[in-house]
């Protein structure tokens, strides 16, 4: 339980090269976490239009937190940000910013996609500098993986579709695989929409109960927009679900 807000993270900020175009400025999307019966936390993205060394990029935040009883024996506060070029949608700059319990990470991490190369720097040790890792072309950060995801048009993320993606994690490169398996309509607190069923390919036995013990739902619109991720663990289930959202670029089609 110790990561479970960094494992949900993962896979929300955690899903060709086109623009950036169906992300609305100042969009914002929260949603509730539940480890079993608990209510756990909460977990919120903001997206909007920026600059990142002159060049205009998408400036996203996203924040989770423990709360209620959770919190009171299990502290979190975690940080990501990323700067994510509009036109080719790759990340030029990224922080993980975690405080989980007793644990502490503070990592930046900076961009190179011409030479495939990235600089890591620990802010919270700051004795250990930075250092110069080699990349793979067309790496991911944690939040850019997600907003790469979401810009596929409708008709390139269908049922049937496979994205492969190399994702920046922490301080190492972990390869995904994300197949779009099927729709479904699944209920909220904001009435019954139709959603694309994903699955992304995960390592089991540390975490995870299984190779794809994590199953997420997208609106099934160009928005994308995430509703419901479940995640079988090693120990227990999480599940987060959408709990509020605004200035959504394209208008959400629920039904009571």
């Amino acid at each position: 339980m110790k990561k479970f807000l960094s494992i949900i993270l993962v896979f929300l900020f955690t899903l060709s090269f086109s623009q950036i175009t169906n992300i609305a400025d100042g969009e914002s999307i929260s949603l509730r976490i539940h480890y079993g019966f608990l209510n756990a936390g909460t977990a919120n993205l903001t997206a909007k239009k920026s600059a990142y060394r002159g060049v205009p990029h998408l400036y996203v935040k996203g924040t989770g937190q423990t709360t209620g009883a959770v919190r009171a024996f299990f502290k979190v506060d975690d940080l990501y940000e990323s700067y994510i070029n509009m036109n080719t949608e790759l990340p030029s700059f990224y922080v993980r910013n975690v405080k989980e319990g007793s644990y502490r990470q503070h990592l930046e991490t900076t961009f190179n996609h011409d030479n495939n190369t990235l600089v890591l720097t620990d802010k919270k040790t700051p004795a250990n500098g930075s250092k110069v890792i080699k990349s793979v072309k067309g790496v991911q950060d944690m939040l850019s993986c997600f907003y790469y995801l979401r810009s596929k048009s409708p008709s390139e993320l269908k049922v049937g579709t496979v994205i492969n993606m190399n994702v920046w994690i922490d301080d190492e490169m972990f390869p995904f695989q994300l197949k779009v398996t099927g729709t479904e309509n699944l209920k909220t607190k904001f009435g019954t929409i139709n959603c694309l069923k994903i699955i992304p390919s995960v390592k089991s036995g540390r975490v995870f109960k299984e190779k794809e013990g994590v199953v997420m739902w997208v609106s099934n619109d160009a928005n994308h927009l995430p509703i419901l991720l479940k995640a079988e663990l090693a120990v227990g289930s999480l599940k987060a679900s959408i709990d509020g959202y605004s200035n959504v670029k394209y208008p959400l089609k629920f039904t009571k």
